[in-house]
């Protein structure tokens, strides 16, 4: 450590905290010559608790904060665990359910988000009923609101509470159960450096553990804060150095060694999964990633049998000292002072300049490699007690745990290993290709229904990717493409071809487009999970009539305990609605439930929630919205948008581009003579061939008349031939638009989200296909209307238009 002080440079002591969170700090920086700066003035911010979002933006390698973007992905405990649980999905598709890497991630607790997993840990809890269970907050600290549950039935059901399996069987000290707390460091995502410090800590509870009494939180919990307050207790907070600790297990013949080595590799693979997260929040912050870095503290139990468990992840830990002098106080603000010291030194704050490279981060650099592992080389000979965790000797090993290593990520092993590690090859996951007018391709995201268009760059990066490509051998190819091209700009060089491509391949990795292909398992599988969004539901009031309600051919029986709410239905669903006698056959219906909620209304059927937390001006919507879902059967698919329909059976799928011309042009064609508009149609989803309107209301404008049954006399046909699709847009609202066409892509993409399969799922990958191609065949046209002219007229002209039966036969595209 340089003796040099830093002339006139400042750190700012930011958020809510007490004088000794600051104290190790101060001690650090002051004899290097530092002054006390403010929020404006820093080159150096310690901030407990994260800083105001544009403190970021200030951020560099010469102006470093202690937080980075993001990093609630480790620190808010429900994201904690859903940032592991995606994980162990993904390393299970990629190399099987019995794999040893699957075994390395059996180290945390399931969790049960509230309210949404309720019903889901109501099941677990049946079918294991030894299991145990805690209940705590999501985000909150100091063993706030933490208590085991004796029946897990008390669960809370507020969104900011979780349900945690409960780990009955903890290894103890003089028969108290423990905690061990880690000092972990993230001192780069970009690439990704994680250190953890030698020296931690057991946290001892203050009374010995009983299994039975889970009501004394003394016993149950190690929380300092907590026992703290355990006036009877003769030691209530008590702190075990790891030296003594290792030292003690050793003594009773454990293998401490092994133990943390677990503890190791438990808190890399934890950081990976989050490294995603904070990585792409740093970028939407605007932040330098070389100007950040994260201290964490991080719980582990140890069970019984010797086992690690993370518990949670703490933003900010503590560095005040806890314990008393006789229970392990002298030896904790030892500890934390040479931690905070050594922290200092780490992450470049001792230094006169800048310990980083100008290069900015993900630029490309053909001596990137060595560049990496040379500043990752010097800030480990700065690291003090700090170890290193990763990268490492065996970094290979964790690379495919990663969704994708960044750029960054492979050229610092390489760097390190003096060798090119093996790259990571990838295969289709979760998506289907869709092809369109001119082989231009799209992909569509079979778990969330979401709808991407590539640029042909893209595309040949998803093809050669699909077809086992490597990231460097698909960059090769690109470059060697460029070569072959003549462009009025210059091509791009094969450092930043190399990382676009590494670029563009992480983020489909990240949303799930595509995974790591496994070295020993390559067959590609789907997960299956099933959430289902469930809320409280609200001691019910006087129940109203109960209502049969039917669409497209299907029915419930409706009920509801609102007077309001089904006078406002009555209205909108008229001809769906009708009284329900009280017989054996109705009581056999399915039911629909709509419940006053707090706030709102809350509607459920069969016990399942569909909707929370909804005005009475959104229930109608949601109503609708759920019988268009639920009216598609087996082999057929539901367009839930608006059907205009003809005297002669012909109709036309209708797509507006905002819900305002969709309700003016229901009201003014609900005189119309000729034309009938509603909202849903089912379709054979392998032919095609004839739509069944649902007859929904289209315009929800209660006091419209409802164009279900008929319009001005004309009665909605059974069936229609669907000759064209319209898209009626306020100005240009594609680039295709504006070229004076609309490409069967763009329909498509519009469509999609309004598409569903039985049981209101996505469409899988065939139904896709063969909609893309039943599109391609269909007229396509485009309406424009404005502010200045009469939109419900030129909509209502030329709908009619596009429908005459002399209008021009199937095939054209045209645009009006």
């Amino acid at each position: 450590m340089t003796d040099q002080k830093i002339v006139s440079r400042r750190y700012w002591l930011g958020g809510k905290r007490a004088a000794s969170q600051d104290r190790f700090f101060r001690e650090a920086l002051d004899p290097l010559g530092w002054e006390l700066g403010d929020a404006d003035h820093w080159d150096a911010a310690w901030c407990t608790g994260m800083p105001d979002p544009a403190q970021f933006k200030q951020v560099s390698p010469q102006r470093k904060l202690n937080h980075f973007p993001g990093n609630s992905a480790l620190t808010v405990k429900s994201r904690l665990h859903d940032g592991l649980a995606a994980m162990r999905t993904r390393v299970i598709e990629t190399f099987g359910p019995t794999h040893e890497a699957v075994a390395r991630l059996e180290f945390f607790p399931r969790v049960y988000s509230m309210p949404k997993d309720y019903h889901a840990l109501q099941q677990a809890a049946l079918e294991h009923p030894e299991k145990r269970w805690i209940l705590k907050p999501k985000n909150a600290s100091k063993g706030k609101g933490i208590r085991v549950l004796r029946d897990v039935a008390d669960a809370l059901l507020e969104p900011r509470w979780m349900v945690q399996e409960y780990l009955a069987n903890p290894h103890t000290i003089r028969g108290h159960k423990y905690v061990l707390r880690l000092y972990v460091l993230v001192a780069s995502i970009e690439p990704l450096r994680v250190y953890v410090y030698r020296q931690g800590f057991a946290k001892l509870a203050s009374e010995p553990y009983d299994v039975n009494d889970p009501d004394n939180l003394y016993s149950q919990l190690t929380n300092p804060d907590i026992n703290a307050l355990n006036i009877t207790a003769e030691v209530p907070v008590e702190f075990i150095d790891f030296d003594r600790y290792r030292q003690w297990l050793r003594d009773q013949g454990h293998d401490d060694e092994r133990l943390f080595a677990q503890v190791h590799d438990l808190i890399t693979l934890t950081v990976i999964s989050a490294v995603d997260a904070m990585r792409q929040r740093t970028a939407e912050s605007g932040a330098d990633p070389r100007g950040c870095y994260e201290l964490l503290g991080l719980d582990c139990l140890v069970d019984d049998t010797l086992k690690p468990w993370i518990l949670e992840c703490n933003l900010s830990p503590s560095m005040g000292v806890c314990a008393g002098p006789e229970s392990g106080g002298i030896v904790e603000e030892a500890v934390k002072a040479g931690l905070v010291k050594d922290m200092v030194s780490l992450v470049g704050l001792d230094a006169i300049t800048a310990n980083a490279s100008d290069t900015a981060p993900g630029t490309p650099d053909s001596g990137a490699a060595e560049r990496l592992a040379s500043e990752a080389q010097a800030e480990l000979a700065r690291a003090g007690d700090f170890l290193r965790l990763f990268p490492n000797d065996d970094t290979a090993r964790y690379l495919p745990f990663f969704s994708l290593p960044r750029l960054t990520d492979i050229q610092l092993a390489d760097g390190l290993a003096k060798r090119p590690v093996r790259r990571p090859s990838l295969q289709r996951w979760q998506a289907a290709e869709v092809f369109g007018d001119d082989d231009q391709l799209a992909l569509y995201a079979t778990h969330t229904g979401h709808f991407y268009r590539l640029n042909d760059t893209a595309s040949l990066i998803w093809l050669l990717a699909t077809d086992g490509l490597d990231p460097d051998a698909i960059a090769e190819q690109l470059a060697l493409s460029a070569a072959d091209e003549t462009a009025e700009r210059p091509a791009p060089t094969r450092h930043q071809l190399r990382q676009q491509v590494w670029d563009c391949l992480s983020e489909w990795c990240h949303i799930g487009l595509i995974r790591q292909r496994g070295v020993e398992h390559d067959e590609a599988r789907r997960p299956s999970s099933h959430a289902v969004d469930e809320a409280d539901m609200s001691p019910p009031g006087a129940p109203c009539q109960p209502m049969r309600l039917v669409c497209g051919g299907r029915q419930w029986a409706l009920y509801t305990d609102s007077a309001p709410a089904l006078v406002r239905l009555s209205t909108l669903l008229s001809a769906q609605l009708s009284p329900l006698p009280d017989d054996d056959h109705a009581t056999g219906l399915p039911r629909l439930d709509i419940l006053r909620d707090s706030p709102g209304y809350l509607l459920a059927t069969e016990g399942e929630v569909v909707a929370s937390r909804l005005t009475l001006a959104k229930l109608g919507p949601a109503v609708i919205a759920y019988l268009a879902r639920q009216a598609a059967s087996t082999h057929q698919l539901v367009i839930d948008t608006g059907l205009l329909t003809i005297r002669d059976g012909s109709a036309a799928i209708c797509l507006f581009a905002a819900s305002e011309d969709a309700d003016a042009m229901a009201q003014h064609l609900a005189s119309s003579s000729d034309l009938t508009l509603t909202r849903g149609l089912r379709l054979d989803a392998s032919t095609f061939a004839l739509a069944e309107p649902l007859g929904l209301p289209l315009g929800l404008q209660t006091g419209g008349k409802n164009p279900s049954s008929s319009i001005a006399g004309i009665p909605l046909p059974e069936t229609a031939q669907v000759r064209t699709l319209i898209w009626v847009h306020h100005g240009m609202a594609t680039p295709d638009a504006a070229q004076g066409q609309v490409s069967t892509l763009d329909i498509l993409g519009a469509l999609l989200p309004s598409c569903f399969t039985a049981g209101g799922k996505p469409l899988d990958t065939d139904t896709v296909t063969a909609l893309t191609d039943w599109l391609s065949r269909c007229e396509r046209h485009t309406v424009e209307v404005s502010d200045e002219v009469d939109t419900t007229r030129v909509l209502a002209e030329s709908l009619q238009a596009f429908l005459a039966p002399q209008h021009a036969p199937t095939g054209a595209a045209a645009t009006s």
